[in-house]
């Protein structure tokens, strides 16, 4: 006899503050003594990205002498573990083992937490690692960037590379909280602050017309990186995230659509075929673009939008071209190979998610190659050795 599905549901607990480890600040210390039994402290075990280590000095004094004036509820297992992050770290099987080793040596259970201190990148590698560890240890996770606090960060999922293929490896598991400290944001490089921006304009197209608004009246100051708007920016586009992965019903992507990965399709591709040195956002930035010529191509999309919106990202400081796009594998480019895998990547049929109008999307099955061509030539005969210049 088939049983009617009984529904599961999960906390998804988002906080954006400032100064996190300040011993003042109560916003992690809180989120774990809510959950403590019968009022007792918990293990913790706290793993930080090298290079959030490196742009902030004194922070692994500072999140140790937090948890010892929070001793009371915090027991931190011993100094901030601190691992190396980026993109690369993702292809280093290694230092997975090297989080199973920490966990297994300090005897973080499961009624124990990790705190993973870091970037997008960091955050996959360490969620993979706490999520199979004893079959899922309480993961709080504390993005630095503005691409992961207003993206991938606030998220439910985890991976690292494999085979050469981005994130082939990994899990869905929701984090017990996602803490974002908007102060770390004044550390990164501005290539990196840059990045968190397209995502936010991604999640605006494709839901809310009047983020997108908001985003265009405030673009050159985007593009200047300025904190107020920058801010304001990452908190709504971690919003739109939360609400998407919360209201669309299919949260660990059951299905073969994933419409936050407007633009994705492509960028994947071009960050594997670059060997990642195009950064994740840059190559969203240059997939949005190719999808939105493409769009105009087969008249999904009216011309004029699309240039307002290639303008838009164009202002807030993206360069629209790669010479990696170039890339030929007998005579056909390698990016069309960026379809095929990710379809794979879903599994079923290939969707792909297009912007037909300012806060609308549309799922399609299938992609017209010479439609694309077209697309890619119109792409490299505008922006093909142009810089952005910032206002």
């Amino acid at each position: 006899m088939i049983q009617r599905p009984i529904p599961i549901t999960f906390q998804h607990r988002v906080a954006f503050t400032h100064a996190a480890f300040d011993s003042k600040n109560h916003t992690l210390r809180d989120l774990v003594a809510d959950a403590c039994e019968l009022g007792g402290k918990s293990k913790v075990l706290v793993l930080l990205d090298g290079g959030v280590a490196d742009s902030n000095a004194g922070l692994v004094e500072q999140i140790s002498q937090y948890f010892e004036i929070h001793a009371d509820t915090l027991n931190l297992v011993t100094e901030p573990v601190v691992i190396a992050g980026g993109e690369p770290s993702k292809n280093n099987w290694g230092l997975v083992e090297k989080i199973w080793q920490a966990i297994e040596f300090h005897k973080v259970c499961r009624h124990s937490y990790i705190v993973a201190i870091g970037g997008g990148a960091f955050l996959d590698l360490a969620g993979f690692g706490a999520a199979t560890a004893h079959r899922g240890i309480r993961l709080i996770r504390m993005p630095t960037t503005t691409l992961s606090q207003g993206d991938g960060g606030v998220g439910v999922k985890n991976g690292v590379n494999y085979f050469g293929k981005k994130n082939w490896v990994g899990t869905f598991s929701v984090p017990f909280a996602i803490v974002n400290d908007l102060d770390f944001l004044s550390s990164l490089p501005e290539r990196a602050c840059r990045d968190g921006i397209i995502e936010a304009i991604k999640v605006a197209l494709i839901r809310d017309q009047d983020f997108y608004q908001f985003i265009l009246e405030n673009a050159e100051a985007l593009g200047r990186l300025e904190k107020h708007p920058l801010e304001t920016t990452i908190r709504r586009s971690a919003e739109n995230h939360v609400d998407h992965i919360a209201s669309s019903g299919d949260p660990f992507e059951y299905g073969s659509a994933r419409p936050l990965d407007f633009g994705h399709w492509a960028a994947h591709k071009l960050e594997q075929i670059s060997d990642f040195s195009v950064s994740h956002g840059e190559a969203v930035a240059i997939g949005m673009a190719l999808d939105l010529l493409y769009s105009v191509e087969i008249g999904l999309l009216r011309k004029e939008i699309a240039d307002e919106i290639l303008s838009l990202i164009t202002t807030v400081g993206f360069t629209l071209w790669s010479d990696f796009l170039d890339t030929e594998e007998r005579g056909r480019p390698v990016l069309l190979a960026g379809l095929e895998e990710f379809r794979e990547h879903l599994g079923g049929q290939l969707t792909i998610t297009l912007v037909p109008g300012i806060g609308e999307k549309l799922e399609v099955h299938e992609m017209d190659e010479k439609a694309i061509l077209r697309a890619m030539h119109e792409l490299r005969g505008r922006y093909a050795g142009k810089v952005p210049v910032i206002h």
